[in-house]
């Protein structure tokens, strides 16, 4: 069953991100990680995909043998700068002989070593988006449902809060199915977004990023990767009173995301996505003190419409 269905018909989904290892010793970390979260049974996983497509033939791999080893629903990140039309196709088809149904289009980014930084036939995701639907229509054997990502906090290169809702509420004109946000911190910021989303006329499910912080280096980390995503005041506090001690930092951060998927469940999201790392415990601990035996758990009401 597909995502945004498994939402309509089901309620809330629980799914995880990894990234394709770059050596034997990840490989064997990140499968170390997946037999631990296997049993929360998570509605799908995300495999993400670098920059220009640089990790392209791991990231197929990886996915490949999520699909032939696991019984996890799996689904890829696909970007569109730097490829053809050709290169996307002959992706989706391994793809979908693979048994891959659903894809995260994003517009990506360009190596930083590549002088040639916008080639390609896609220079946004709303026309990889629109390639990808009329590519495979939501009615034939094979569809791919199509995910997109959404900003709650807003997009560094999109200052302009209303066009960014125009560009979001584009992809979903030009077909994607469901949208993924980039982690955050803040449940407000979160549900006043969720809110305007809806003025704006976008109706599909919205499932929530989540990644929590475990380290003072990952909280740095985050602000780097994700521009825009702010750390409220009450969390920078709470890390501060743990004065640089490891163990209690960790803890923080692991406490402030529970609370933060209570919070959201109680507003009733269509999803959590949780930003692993390739790593298994926090992201156990949060179900631990959720009291959540597996994703099934979660699904128990009905979803926002």
């Amino acid at each position: 069953m597909q995502v945004a269905q498994r939402i309509r018909q089901h309620g809330a989904t629980v799914s995880f991100e990894f990234f394709p290892p770059k050596d034997d010793a990840g490989w064997e970390t990140l499968f170390a990680s997946i037999a631990e979260l296997e049993p929360l049974r998570p509605s799908f996983v995300s495999v993400t995909y670098g920059a220009g497509g640089s990790t392209r033939e791991r990231t197929h791999a990886l996915v490949e043998r999520l699909l032939r080893e696991t019984t996890l629903t799996t689904m890829p990140h696909l970007t569109g700068v730097g490829h053809t039309r050709a290169e996307v196709d002959a992706m989706v088809d391994r793809y979908q002989t693979a048994g891959v149904r659903t894809v995260l289009a994003l517009r990506g980014d360009a190596r930083k070593d590549d002088s040639s930084a916008c080639a390609g036939d896609f220079s946004f995701a709303v026309d990889l988006v629109r390639h990808l639907r009329n590519a495979t229509p939501r009615k034939a054997e094979t569809a791919i449902e199509i995910g997109v990502a959404g900003y709650p906090e807003g997009h560094p290169e999109t200052p302009n809060t209303l066009k960014q809702m125009d560009h979001l509420k584009a992809k979903i004109d030009a077909g994607a199915d469901f949208i993924v946000t980039q982690l955050f911190f803040d449940n407000r910021a979160f549900l006043d977004w969720r809110d305007r989303c809806e003025l704006a006329g976008i109706r599909v499910p919205i499932i929530a990023g989540i990644m929590p912080v475990t380290t003072l280096a990952g909280l740095h980390r985050m602000a780097e990767l994700a521009a825009g995503a702010r750390f409220p005041a009450s969390l920078l506090r709470a890390i501060d009173r743990a004065q640089g001690d490891a163990a209690s930092v960790r803890r923080v951060g692991i406490h402030w995301a529970t609370e933060q998927c209570r919070d959201l469940l109680d507003h009733k999201v269509h999803g959590l996505h949780f930003y692993t790392l390739n790593r298994s415990d926090a992201t156990r601990q949060i179900f631990e003190s959720l009291g959540i035996r597996d994703s099934t758990a979660i699904a128990t009401s009905a979803p926002r419409q």
